[in-house]
């Protein structure tokens, strides 16, 4: 769970080239044209598959497995494990997982960004807001000796109290459904998880910062970085940034 330094330089390593793939498929969606609410793609459909196929190529040319990618759209942006699958909808937001292995090092990387091409609703630009304002308070609690469970239920509450509740609706868990990160290394998931537990954060901890919002109706938002826990708070290894609009 403590990681050395040379832990956190590969693993920082794999952040770089995670870095690089998720600027492809941003630029792809950036340079999209809107036709009928679907984007197009020098003249083509442009799809979560295509999308994906990308970003592996690209990661295996870097050096680096990815498997499992996540390009969802829309309704299926709403389910935090759904890969994505079909045509990419303008006005919709598209999150983008990726997690990659070095091939090297066997290290991995792990970043989300969620998009929106073309014009999104105030409802859905909020709940955009309201996660990367999340995020924020979540890396501000983030040090040697903190509870994990006091950085989840944080972030939990600052969503409720911003208007966006977790729990059954229209029976089916919505909101913030999963926990707030993860440990990261040889393994995508490792401890400590950042959840409701009683686990306390020490030096050299390397972790995911993911709070997500979820909801049928509007899709999904989920905004991820990887940190290592210092003493006086966290040092960001994502260098990457964070853009609603493109």
């Amino acid at each position: 769970m403590k990681k050395t330094p040379e832990e956190v330089r590969l693993i920082s390593d794999s952040l770089r080239k995670t870095k690089k793939a998720m600027e492809l498929a941003i630029n792809m969606i950036s340079s999209s044209k809107i036709q009928d609410g679907k984007l197009f793609l020098n003249g083509s459909l442009l799809t979560s598959e295509m999308i994906k196929g990308e970003i592996n190529s690209e990661l295996s040319r870097l050096g680096c497995t990815a498997s499992n990618t996540i390009v969802a759209c829309g309704i299926h942006s709403s389910m935090p494990n759904h890969r994505g699958e079909g045509p990419l909808f303008a006005n919709q937001p598209i999150v983008i997982d990726i997690f990659p292995r070095s091939q090297e090092s066997g290290y991995f990387g792990d970043m989300t960004r969620t998009v929106v091409k073309g014009e999104p609703s105030k409802d859905l630009e909020r709940m955009y807001r309201t996660v990367l304002k999340g995020q924020r308070l979540g890396l501000s609690l983030i040090r040697h000796g903190a509870k994990v469970k006091d950085i989840h239920g944080t972030i939990l509450e600052f969503f409720k109290e911003s208007g966006f509740e977790t729990g059954m609706i229209d029976g089916k868990q919505q909101g913030f459904i999963h926990s707030t990160g993860h440990g990261l290394g040889l393994e995508i998931h490792e401890p400590p998880r950042v959840g409701l537990t009683d686990t306390i954060l020490k030096e050299g901890n390397v972790i995911t910062v993911e709070p997500g919002l979820y909801y049928e109706k509007l899709g999904g938002v989920r905004i991820e970085d990887v940190v290592v826990v210092k003493k006086g708070g966290c040092v960001n290894l994502t260098r990457y940034p964070k853009r609603f609009r493109i």
